[in-house]
């Protein structure tokens, strides 16, 4: 479980990264003291081999250097084979440097048949074997003899000088200099994952807040939004996103309870009337013409129980993406001028002045489906117009779109109803249910088929002076 977590998975890659930081440091940092350190000590020892070799150095054959008239020659060595204080090579006091010195230097120097000749009193026990036994070793060299570090030279006469000094001082300076950076890396690694684990855990709070609001909506309360504070962040956005869509979801989940329950009312309507009409004409023996007038009631019932189950599933199609549409070079003045030819004996039996203005307006569509479209929006323009009133259809074009408009004078749309008037079964006026025969589907399907053509359907009104529907078609696919 732990590797599944991405608070875990996190927590685990910072403090890999944190302890990969830290040893690097760390080791860098030891290095470069240890590389100082041992500059120093050899900088001691190159200093203190060079003073030994040139106090070894025989002084020249004849009183003058060869090459060199004028220099007085040197005084002869001492017993010990080091130069007299008062000569003129050694300008310190060898001794000195190696057994009165405080920093442990010391010294050997053997002989080219590998004889020690010299050495100082704290000089190893272990000594340095030279030539024939070192025979293709290097002619100067820097060394580690356990705790102590060593500098070695062959002469040319063959003699061997090795000066060395112990660094257990500094090994132990460095060995501190370990401990004390491995306690600081350790209190900077604990910092570091307590930081790690805090900020891992706020990053991710947003993830719980989502999960915790998708089980909420999952298990029915599609009310349930989330609460994101950090509105710009990535998890600000993303919850931006689910609430846009479970807000969608609530919006789709409520529209479908509603259109159920008002196609159960809808289809319960004619079937009601079905039975009640059976149920009284089974009663009792009826007249041939009793069982006429039943058997036309059913009919009207099941005519109008079949436009509604036709409509349904034309908008079932319409959701589902499954309707075909053939689009064509058509125009929509004379795709409206037919359909104003067929309405028109409705019109003058309501009493309703069908007045058309039609301009050419071409397009690329599907015909029967628009006509479906015009047949709607003039049929209602008729149905909720007054008595005398007029229905004014016109056709124009707009930079790449063909419009149509469909002008009432009738009461008008009150404006709380004009933004539902194209949902489902919706009325603005109640008591005009089954009035018409209508299946309160004509808009919503006029909607879906304009919006399937890539255009816009929009609707405007004012109380006591009628309403405008407005239908834009793409001129070109």
């Amino acid at each position: 479980m732990i590797f599944h977590s991405i608070r875990w998975r996190l927590q685990i890659w910072h403090g890999l990264i944190l302890v990969l930081v830290l040893a690097g440091f760390g080791f860098t940092a030891h290095r470069l003291q240890q590389g100082d350190e041992m500059r120093r000590v050899d900088q001691g020892l190159q200093h203190r081999l060079r003073l030994l070799s040139e106090s070894l150095r025989p002084p020249p054959r004849g009183g003058r250097p060869e090459g060199r008239p004028g220099l007085r020659m040197d005084p002869p060595p001492d017993e010990g084979g080091f130069p007299p204080p008062g000569g003129r090579r050694p300008r310190e006091n060898v001794s000195d440097l190696f057994e009165a010195n405080e920093d442990g230097f010391y010294f050997i120097v053997w002989e080219p048949g590998g004889v020690v000749s010299k050495r100082s009193e704290n000089g190893p026990a272990v000594v340095f074997q030279p030539p024939p036994f070192l025979r293709g070793m290097p002619r100067s060299q820097f060394r580690m003899q356990g705790d102590s570090r060593e500098l070695y030279e062959f002469t040319p006469p063959g003699e061997c000088v090795l000066v060395g000094r112990s660094v257990a001082p500094e090994i132990g300076r460095l060995r501190q200099l370990a401990l004390w950076m491995l306690l600081f890396g350790g209190v900077v690694l604990t910092l570091g994952l307590a930081g790690g684990w805090w900020l891992a855990t706020r990053a991710i709070r947003p993830i719980h807040e989502i999960t915790e609001a998708a089980a909420k909506i999952a298990g029915g309360d599609l009310s349930h939004r989330i609460s994101a504070t950090e509105t710009d962040s990535e998890f600000g956005q993303l919850a931006a996103v689910l609430n846009s869509t479970f807000a969608r979801l609530d919006a789709a989940f409520t529209q479908q309870a509603r259109f159920t329950s008002d196609a159960s009312h809808e289809l319960r309507t004619p079937v009601t009337v079905i039975l009640s009409q059976t149920q009284t004409t089974l009663a009792r023996e009826r007249t041939a013409a009793d069982y006429k007038a039943t058997a036309e009631t059913c009919q009207r019932a099941a005519q109008r129980m079949r436009r509604l189950i036709e409509s349904l599933l034309q908008l079932a199609r319409f959701d589902a993406g499954q309707e075909s549409f053939r689009q064509q070079p058509c125009d929509l003045a004379d795709l409206t001028r037919e359909s104003a030819d067929l309405i028109r004996p409705f019109a003058d039996e309501r009493g309703v002045s069908l007045i058309v203005d039609l301009k050419a307006a071409p397009c690329m569509a599907d015909t029967d489906r628009l006509a479906q479209v015009m047949a709607n929006l003039l049929t209602n323009a008729i149905v909720h117009n007054r008595s005398g009133g007029e229905v004014r259809v016109a056709s124009f074009t707009e930079p790449s779109f063909a419009v149509i408009t469909v002008t009432d004078n009738g009461p008008g749309i009150a404006e709380a109803d004009l933004a539902r008037i194209f949902e489902r079964f919706y009325r603005a006026d109640a008591s005009r249910t089954g009035a018409t025969g209508g299946t309160g589907l004509g808009l919503a399907i006029s909607k879906a088929i304009v919006e399937a053509h890539g255009g816009a359907i929009q609707a405007s009104s004012t109380l006591g002076s009628g309403s405008c529907f407005r239908v834009r078609i793409p001129s070109k696919t």
